[in-house]
């Protein structure tokens, strides 16, 4: 997966501009790369995360979708 991909996941799991996701994960290196995707994002001011919990086979996302040029 890649921040493109994740973020094209994050937008079609949207309401308006609050998202809710669950990205299932094979392994703890899986749940390390999506948080370091969704560092990105938020850093590149695209997103703004409000929870990540980390289960046992996925990742749970929740936040908001800035809204910006596609």
């Amino acid at each position: 997966m890649n921040k493109v991909d994740l973020l094209r996941d994050l937008r079609h799991s949207s309401r308006g501009n609050m998202f809710a996701a669950e990205i299932p994960t094979a392994a703890k290196e899986d749940e390390k790369r999506i948080e370091e995707l969704i560092a990105e994002l938020e850093k590149e001011g695209k997103i703004k995360l409000r929870e990540c919990i980390q289960r046992e086979y996925s990742v749970y996302l929740h936040g908001i979708i800035k809204y910006s040029a596609e």
